[in-house]
């Protein structure tokens, strides 16, 4: 597994890092052996909602993330805290509870649960110790960035390596991904922790969900920028309207599947069988069909752009599918509606749609790095005049995913 020093990172990471560790003190009593660990979010370009549908994704992971400092301990006790909650939740190897507990600590407690039944397939169960493994970080939670499978990714490789599970890259993405559906209760699709867990710097990930093939698309760092605005706006509806979501793209599948038996995913469907006079959905369902089939379509044209130097090509792509989920999907609120439409009237600005589940979080926008100053004095002047806040916005590099940092005296 990857170690890292300051010589080999950023030195706003290395900054917020410290002050990270310098709080240590307050939930060790001992610092001595604690062992620091950096897990990137995420933010996703284009295949919105499609990795749930066997459809191809194009996300890249993002310099901020979420900061573990983990230390083992000579007993079977875990013990989780975070920078975000006073308390601390106390469990046992062996005795982990099978359901929720509505926290945030149903994370790293479904993680560890997958990565302890691992251990006990491979016979290792027994030299598994306990743990202490605290949390920070430097990603909005909630914004569409994938902060959950951050946190999932980076538990399951901190505790692969303090373990030495000798887990593969693989297993650690399907540790994180089976916490988030079978503990925490989230039907997400696999792009989230494929994003984090195979990231590559200065390469957008090219995931193709129906059989996982992964791969990477050049990104021209030195002349394109991500920049990420936050709506500021979190509801708690997101949850229970993006699983609404999955079950309507499944009741879809499964009756457009009568029109195409060799079909094993929504994504399989060809468009024209929306217009098939046999089609029997209804006005709901045909619209999450078709948003589904379209952004397919949109999502591979999108990668031949950028495999032909088009970025302008590209950016058109993620306007037209926040378009899609405005319209067809139905995810979309005000807040991001408004940031996508004054993003896309700057010059140099070449796309922008929401990110992530949707029903506010974050709009991410494709710019030419000479556009970031106007970009953001622009998005804050119509946003304050319309919402009467100003929103926060974020521009980002890539990340090399998940590792252990050594921080030196």
């Amino acid at each position: 597994m990857d170690q890292h020093t300051q010589e080999t990172e950023r030195p706003e990471l290395l900054s917020d890092l410290t002050n990270f560790a310098a709080q240590l003190s307050e939930r060790f009593a001992d610092e001595e052996d604690v062992r620091l660990f950096f897990s990137p979010g995420r933010v996703s370009l284009m295949g919105a909602h499609l990795d749930y549908n066997g459809g191809p994704v194009m996300p890249t992971a993002i310099d901020r993330g979420t900061f573990l400092a983990l230390r083992l301990r000579g007993d079977r006790r875990v013990r989780l805290s975070s920078t975000l909650d006073s308390g601390i939740v106390e469990l046992e190897l062996g005795a982990l509870p099978e359901h929720r507990l509505d926290h945030w600590a149903d994370y790293p407690i479904g993680v560890t649960a997958q990565l302890e039944s691992l251990a006990r397939e491979r016979g290792a169960e027994r030299s598994l110790s306990g743990f202490d493994l605290h949390f920070g970080g430097n990603l909005p939670i909630g914004a569409g960035l994938s902060s959950s499978a951050s946190m999932c990714v980076g538990t399951a490789y901190a505790l692969n390596t303090a373990w030495d599970l000798d887990c593969s890259k693989q297993d650690i993405v399907e540790a994180a991904l089976h916490a988030e559906r079978t503990h925490v209760g989230v039907q997400c699709g696999i792009m989230d922790p494929y994003a984090v867990g195979y990231s590559k710097p200065g390469a957008l990930l090219w995931l193709d969900c129906k059989d996982a093939t992964v791969g990477h698309m050049p990104f021209d760092t030195d002349k394109l920028i991500i920049v990420v605005a936050d709506t500021g706006v979190r509801r708690e509806l997101a949850r229970s309207e993006f699983n609404l979501r999955v079950r309507q793209c499944a009741e879809s599948f499964a009756e457009l599947r009568k029109l195409h038996p060799k079909a094993s995913c929504l994504r399989d469907i060809p468009l024209a069988a929306l217009e098939n006079a046999a089609c029997s959905l209804d006005e709901v369902h045909r619209k999450r069909a078709r948003h589904v089939l379209e952004e397919v379509v949109r999502t591979f044209e999108a990668r031949a752009a950028l495999e032909a130097g088009d970025a302008a090509g590209f950016g058109a792509r993620m306007t037209a599918a926040h378009a899609s989920l405005r319209d067809l999907f139905e995810v979309s609120c005000p807040e991001l509606d408004l940031l996508v439409e004054e993003a896309t009237a700057v010059s140099g600005v070449l796309g922008a749609r929401l990110t992530g589940a949707g029903f506010g979080g974050c709009v991410v926008i494709l710019a030419e790095k000479a556009a970031l100053v106007p970009l953001k004095k622009h998005l804050q002047e119509r946003f304050r005049v319309a919402f009467g806040t100003d929103p926060k916005i974020m521009s980002f590099l890539g990340d090399r995913g998940p590792r252990e940092i050594i921080l030196r005296d």
